[in-house]
């Protein structure tokens, strides 16, 4: 019988990151699971050939990554508060990196929401979730945000 010992829980800090966070955090209660919650920051690498300067993107990212630190801290403070968790901030392609951090922390099971970039964005850069799903060896749950009212599974 599987048993979960550790969730990666990838969170984009929208609106929609409460309630996979809900999830997340009542599978860590009924298993006994540990949760690592993740954000992934993008690099901005691709926007090197658009002449902007490199030092410009590295300035950005770290702005970035530093007011991701400050608001996953504030999540986790608020959604995770009886379930041992320990949060990251990382760099770089989304789905390449939670599939990295799964690997790296030998995580069970991986918990995210289906929605984040809308729009160009989505069309740009495909959809996180569905990379995720189709690249990774172990389980993921999707938690698609409802219209009106709590999230589908």
């Amino acid at each position: 019988m599987p048993k979960l010992n550790k969730i990666v829980c990838a969170l984009d800090l929208s609106d929609h990151s409460k309630p996979v966070a809900e999830y997340a955090a009542m599978l860590a209660r009924l298993s006994g699971a540990s949760i690592v919650a993740v954000y992934a920051a993008p690099t901005l690498t691709q926007y090197t050939g658009f002449h902007v300067p490199p030092n410009t993107i590295d300035s950005f990212v770290g702005e970035i990554v530093s007011g991701a630190e400050k608001a996953m801290s504030t999540f986790v403070a608020e959604h995770f508060v009886d379930v041992p968790v320990k949060a990251e901030v990382v760099v770089g392609y989304a789905a390449e990196e939670i599939l990295a951090l799964a690997e790296n922390e030998k995580a069970d099971l991986i918990v995210m929401g289906t929605h984040g970039r809308k729009g160009i964005d989505r069309i740009l850069f495909g959809s996180v979730a569905e990379k995720v799903v189709k690249n990774s060896s172990l389980p993921v749950l999707t938690i698609r945000p409802a219209e009106d009212g709590p999230a589908q599974a």
